[in-house]
């Protein structure tokens, strides 16, 4: 069993469709972690991710981690802490970051309410995110889920939750809070690659009773 199954360091895991990656093997930030087995599908060009991670600036910091097996289509965006402009004062315009003088607005302002940071953007494993949906700084998106096409992601998703809409909201939730409970303690993505090539038809089923079973 244990040659069974892509190889996760792969760039190309379908080598005659390579506008599909294996997404960890083609990230260069640093500040942009992925785990093994998520893909994204490009209808242009894969490497068109990183530039789809917007206002990623180095000097603020924040993160992108996604988990595995996670199935991401073209054109999502994640938008980053770098986007943030302050809202309570009349103008909304970031003068301090052009200097020669304007900067001084710092001397007399807190960075941190003036420019707020909402924290790593932070997708759980097993999630899907269709076409084109964009997600907000900060948010976090539970193991399980689904981001309809066209959704953007302005607040955290719960676990199995399947949203939609702008802004998203949760349309119903794949399983019930009980069997959700269960199988996030089940958490089959951290399982070795040959126990999960073991159990697939049980991972693609709807006995929970049975993969629970093995999960142990």
């Amino acid at each position: 069993m244990t040659n069974i199954g892509p190889d996760a360091t792969e760039r190309y895991p379908m080598p005659h469709h390579q506008k599909l990656v294996f997404l960890k093997n083609i990230i260069t930030n640093p500040n942009i972690e992925v785990g093994d087995f998520t893909y994204y599908d490009d209808f242009d060009d894969p490497f068109n991710f990183e530039r789809n991670v917007l206002y990623h600036f180095d000097f603020i910091g924040d993160k992108l981690a996604i988990g595995k097996f996670c199935a991401i289509a073209s054109g999502v965006k994640f938008i980053m802490n770098g986007a943030n402009h302050e809202i309570s004062p009349i103008s909304t315009y970031p003068f301090a970051i052009f200097g020669n003088g304007w900067e001084k607005i710092n001397e007399v302002a807190n960075l941190t309410a003036k420019y707020p940071h909402k924290g790593d953007t932070i997708i759980g494993n097993d999630v899907w995110i269709g076409y084109n949906a964009t997600i907000m700084p900060g948010i976090q998106i539970g193991d399980g889920a689904i981001i309809a096409s066209q959704a953007v992601v302005t607040k955290d998703v719960p676990a199995y939750a399947v949203v939609g809409g702008n802004p998203a909201q949760v349309i119903r939730k794949r399983f019930s809070d009980a069997v959700i409970e269960r199988l996030l303690k089940i958490a089959w993505w951290n399982w070795d690659v040959a126990k999960i090539s073991t159990h697939l038809k049980l991972i693609n089923s709807v006995d929970i009773d049975a993969l629970e079973a093995v999960g142990g």
